[in-house]
């Protein structure tokens, strides 16, 4: 639990990533994240950007309001997934926007403490894809000293053991995909 937080901690501010084919951004608390990534957007750090997750009542006009972005830039490049209701579901919807894209690379920006679960959920949906990690620092949290608070401690606690259940399942959902197949032997043979 203390590596994981430490790696957590550690994450923030992250180094300017090379540039990717493409962005992708997990919706959630913080409308950080989404600021984070229109501004990666505009520094052509990637092609296009996929909002994933975005809440099915919103609008693209109103989300467009909200953004310091150019409008010409949100109206080609910024395209909004609606589908995901969990990371899984982010993971999901972002291995298939990149395969329809043909992307190869892609900058993932979520919050700090999610970033380690959402890496592996994609992962294990899109393994051809090089994913460079964005984490964004969470306000509300002190990565620092999150046991001191109610709050800062049942969200790491929470993540780590969403994290471990993600990484066990990967783990052997990746032994059975990486296993050879069995191999029949041919009629007659000995």
């Amino acid at each position: 639990m203390f590596a994981f937080a430490d790696r957590v901690r550690q994450s923030t501010p992250a180094p300017e990533p090379a540039a990717a084919d493409g962005l992708t951004v997990l919706t959630g608390a913080s409308d950080e994240r989404i600021f984070t990534a229109m501004r990666l957007l505009e520094q052509g750090k990637g092609r296009r950007l996929l909002v994933s997750g975005v809440n099915r009542d919103v609008r693209r006009e109103e989300l467009r309001a909200l953004l310091p972005i150019s409008g010409r830039l949100y109206d080609c490049c910024v395209e909004l997934g609606f589908d995901a209701q969990d990371t899984m579901g982010n993971a999901q919807e972002i291995a298939a926007w990149s395969r329809a894209k043909g992307f190869d690379s892609l900058i993932v920006v979520t919050s700090d403490y999610h970033m380690p679960r959402a890496l592996l959920e994609i992962r294990g949906m899109a393994p051809e894809v090089r994913l460079t990690a964005y984490p964004v620092r969470t306000p509300s949290l002190d990565t620092a000293r999150w046991w001191r608070s109610a709050t800062g401690a049942r969200r790491m606690t929470v993540e780590y053991c969403k994290y471990l259940v993600v990484l066990v399942r990967e783990t052997v959902l990746g032994v059975f995909r990486d296993a050879p197949a069995d191999r029949a032997e041919p009629a007659g043979a000995a």
